[in-house]
């Protein structure tokens, strides 16, 4: 098993790093598990709230705000697209730290 980090977690499941780039291909927008990209934002700086299924998730100076939902254990097709463009964007893709 991998290091748990100071993020909550460990080499087998996909670093922020890897989603990032997984996002940005455009080529698996099914295949990405919803905690990594719940990981994902919140390694980007958003804050999370949810109320019930609905995780929303705001940045300071990014006026888009993201909604999430399970789809079981992935995150739904259209929200991943919705995650991408908005980090292409606001140009926050350099903002990770590889």
């Amino acid at each position: 098993m991998g290091k748990t980090s100071s993020f909550g977690y460990n080499g087998c499941m996909g670093s922020p790093e890897r989603t990032l780039a997984k996002l940005l291909r455009g080529t698996s927008d099914a295949n990405i598990t919803f905690d990594d990209l719940r990981r994902l934002l919140l390694r980007l700086g958003f804050d999370e709230r949810t109320r019930g299924s609905h995780h929303v998730y705001r940045r300071t100076g990014v006026a888009q705000r993201i909604n999430l939902q399970r789809d079981g254990k992935d995150a739904k097709p259209y929200q991943v697209r919705q995650v991408r463009r908005m980090i292409v964007a606001n140009r926050l893709a350099d903002e990770i730290d590889g």
